[in-house]
């Protein structure tokens, strides 16, 4: 049986770890690799960072942060945020990350999935995906890209589903309704495309304590859960919350 993982997430501007609530209001949480160093003392399984500006300055420092989170840090990462041809993934990889995100890019080129997945492995390709429940589409949540900004019209099922046609290995699925609120993921959405795809989906959005966690797996069916306020904010450890998991009989790696 494969682990369930626990994954904090590190969203970066400007240089520093930030987190707000459903993608606005950003509060500072600490230095990128301070962070990252911290999180794999706790065990954590794999870290992502993604840079929510990807600004040209951004970008630059994002390289820079991977380049020294590889350096310091024993256990896979994910980078993503503005990846807009092979070029961007391949620079990523090099890095030292061993992931990359693609999420507006997955929208407005689709075939980007498919070109990094033949070059690089389906392994190393996530696509991010950060639906909202607006009633317009046939599921009723759309997906969103550019940061949450702007509206797609398509289905978060139909996408999830397409992508792993396209050779995505993984879905991080992040629930703009719930992202930041610590009342718990949106397990109906998580479900439902966990429910749709055969690849891993992370849950995220909304993680504010562990039953909230042990609930992304038992009752979302996720693989992994992508965890960020109830870390950075000191509300509880990487440790304990797999403690916990453990407890409850779920399988995580101690």
């Amino acid at each position: 049986m494969l682990s369930l993982r626990i994954i904090p997430c590190l969203d970066v501007k400007d240089g520093r770890v930030v987190k707000g609530t459903n993608f606005v209001n950003l509060r500072d949480a600490g230095d990128p690799v301070q962070r990252a160093q911290l999180y794999y003392e706790q065990g954590a399984d794999e870290l992502v960072f993604l840079d929510i500006t990807a600004s040209h300055e951004g970008r630059a420092l994002m390289f820079e942060y991977a380049a020294r989170v590889a350096e310091e840090v024993y256990i896979p990462f994910c980078v993503g945020g503005g990846i807009k041809s092979v070029e961007d993934f391949r620079r990523i990889l090099k890095t030292g990350a061993d992931k990359a995100s693609i999420n507006t890019a997955a929208v407005t080129t689709p075939e980007l999935i498919t070109e990094c997945s033949k070059s690089f492995g389906a392994q190393c390709v996530v696509v991010a995906i950060d639906p909202k429940h607006t009633g317009t589409t046939s599921s009723g949540w759309e997906v969103f890209i550019h940061g949450g900004r702007t509206p797609t019209g398509l289905d978060a099922l139909d996408w999830a589903q397409r992508m792993e046609e396209l050779g995505a290995g993984e879905i991080m699925l992040t629930s703009m309704d719930a992202d930041g609120m610590m009342t718990g993921y949106d397990i109906p959405l998580t479900r439902a495309v966990t429910d749709r795809v055969s690849i891993p989906v992370i849950a995220s959005g909304g993680a504010g304590t562990v039953d909230h966690v042990a609930g992304a797996f038992l009752d979302g069916h996720a693989q992994a859960a992508l965890i960020s306020s109830m870390v950075h904010y000191g509300h509880t450890t990487v440790g304990e919350i797999k403690d916990n998991l453990a407890v409850r009989g779920l399988h995580v790696r101690l």
